[in-house]
């Protein structure tokens, strides 16, 4: 009842806002499981246009060959997943190598593989044994390569906050907005690409009242 109450808060004060009013462009997924990986490394902590686009970008247009697990093993032996993420620090660097190894271990070898086990709640929950790999990482990574889930940011924390949800638990939020993109008939990523939109959208909207 609780998620309930708190999905008919969101899905109301979203139609308020326009969710429903945008016209509604299916959202993308990729079939490069090197990008997959590197987008669901990179984008914690960091600006995802500015800084984790373009590096997607960079790997989709020129490491078209390391979309498979098996490729990516070979980039690694090699020492080149520095180059590959055009990142430096060791933490991310670590992070994609762990999984890579991770997904090897659990026989998955492309994005088809990814997304079979992704709805598997073992494979979940072993994902997230890895350092520095929480729910969150999870659901955006299932939201790259097509499950409809939400994956709680601070962006959907915000906007739960601001509709009077105080409930702060990981697994009753995305539960809550979940249901709330069902309540407005909207495809759950569509919803969580509608939540991200908007809250950058103002955030580049105040900005350029700053000036």
């Amino acid at each position: 009842m609780a998620v309930l109450m708190a999905a008919r808060r969101i899905a109301d004060c979203a139609r308020d806002e326009g969710a429903l009013a945008e016209q509604n462009i299916p959202r993308a997924t990729c079939g490069h499981l090197g990008a997959v990986l590197a987008d669901s490394v990179l984008q914690a902590g960091l600006n995802y246009a500015t800084v984790v686009r373009p590096r997607v970008l960079a790997i989709l247009r020129t490491y078209p060959q390391l979309g498979t697990v098996s490729a990516l093993l070979g980039l690694i032996e090699a020492r080149g997943t520095g180059d590959f993420l055009s990142w430096r620090h060791h933490e991310k660097v670590a992070r994609f190598e762990a999984l890579v190894a991770f997904l090897k271990a659990w026989g998955v070898e492309d994005v088809q593989d990814l997304r079979a086990q992704l709805t598997l709640e073992a494979f979940r929950s072993a994902m997230q044994t890895l350092h520095g790999i929480g729910p969150k990482t999870v659901d955006y990574m299932g939201c790259l390569v097509g499950i409809e889930s939400i994956a709680v940011d601070r962006h959907v924390r915000t906007f739960a906050r601001k509709v009077g949800v105080e409930n702060d638990d990981y697994h009753f939020l995305r539960k809550a907005f979940c249901c709330a993109a069902d309540l407005l008939a909207l495809p759950r990523r569509e919803f969580d690409a509608w939540l991200w939109r908007r809250a950058t959208t103002s955030a580049q909207t105040q900005l350029g009242f700053a000036f």
